[in-house]
């Protein structure tokens, strides 16, 4: 069956491709290469000895949509990760996250009304509980209004998914990721985050390598046993192999609704001290850090509940902290070297 991956060499995107290629999935990629490179490529070759197929293309362009479906019209599903996902940019640049994040999303939606049978897989986020009012946060937990135009992004592609999905054949499942890391164990992808990392683990191993004089950590007087804020770092290989088992849940008809929502998490949180004593656990290293202030917009803290994924999909995290901190660190030596 030949799947459909937007965004396919991102971070999430390309350990998607690697892990639906081990299943047998033919893998055809879209992506604009605005926030990735096309070495990417090569990496997900070396690890399953395929070469999905690619085209190079901005998907805010509705004709290319179209002309993009019409061309391969054998898709018998889509695992669209294609957006832009910063939040302090989004929040400089509002607009450009509403076009990318929102257009894009109803033009393929609009090309998978015109098919038979529709199945779609949407990368959205944590984000939209905002400060969830308990832990651990279920998909029962209310969404909160959203704290930046990239979280009000994710909560609206929901909403469209679903409205769509009620007027017509579509099938969807919402993937609620929690905080992804680490990188493939055979260090052949990984983050490859353009300028300052807007992310906590990749400013950590870049610091560590060198790259970074040091990591500032935002706030320690958060209501946390060490003060700083918590979140629940899953590995992205665990990730991206519940795409895969989402997919088939799609395809084999398995769904009980036509959107379907699960929170993809470790069930458990970390701080971010506990992070940067982790790697230097794996590293071997001390990481140069400051306390600064609390950023504007960040939560406390923010774990999952896994419970429906788990019974569900049948799908559980694998991996620990220290394992995705010690693949991240071998990604980040491979790329310096």
């Amino acid at each position: 069956m030949k799947i459909l991956v937007t965004g396919g060499f991102g971070f999430i995107g390309s350990h998607t491709v690697v892990e639906l290629q081990n299943e047998g999935f033919e893998v055809i990629v879209v992506d604009n290469l605005s926030n990735t490179s096309l070495s990417v490529l090569d990496g997900i070759q070396n690890i399953t000895g395929i070469v999905p197929a690619f085209e190079q293309l901005d998907l805010r362009d509705k004709q290319k949509v179209s002309d993009f479906f019409n061309r391969h019209t054998d898709i018998e599903g889509v695992i669209h990760f294609a957006a832009s996902k910063a939040v302090g940019e989004s929040v400089g640049n509002p607009l450009l996250y509403y076009e990318n994040n929102i257009n894009v999303l109803v033009y393929i939606l609009q090309e998978l009304e015109k098919k038979a049978t529709a199945n779609l897989i949407f990368s959205s986020s944590c984000t939209v509980y905002g400060q969830a009012e308990t832990m651990p946060i279920t998909e029962d937990s209310s969404v909160q209004t959203a704290m930046s135009p990239y979280g009000n992004t994710k909560q609206i592609g929901e909403e469209i998914i679903t409205d769509a999905a009620k007027a017509t054949h579509i099938n969807a499942i919402l993937l609620r990721y929690f905080n992804p890391i680490g990188s493939h164990p055979s260090a052949e992808i990984g983050e490859l985050p353009l300028g300052v990392p807007q992310n906590l683990v990749p400013f950590i191993t870049q610091t560590g390598i060198g790259l970074r004089q040091e990591l500032s950590v935002y706030g320690n007087d958060y209501p946390t046993p060490d003060g700083t804020a918590v979140r629940d770092y899953i590995h992205v290989v665990d990730l991206a192999k519940a795409h895969v088992i989402a997919m088939q849940r799609l395809l084999n008809k398995k769904n009980v609704a036509k959107v379907e929502t699960f929170n993809l998490g470790t069930g458990k949180g970390s701080s971010v001290l506990e992070v940067i004593h982790s790697f230097e656990k794996v590293s071997g290293q001390k990481l140069p850090y400051k306390i600064v202030a609390r950023r504007e917009g960040d939560i406390t803290e923010a774990y999952a509940n896994t419970h429906k994924a788990n019974t569900i999909l049948g799908w559980k995290a694998e991996s620990t902290l220290e394992e995705a901190m010690a693949s991240a660190w071998k990604w980040e030596q491979k790329i310096r070297s």
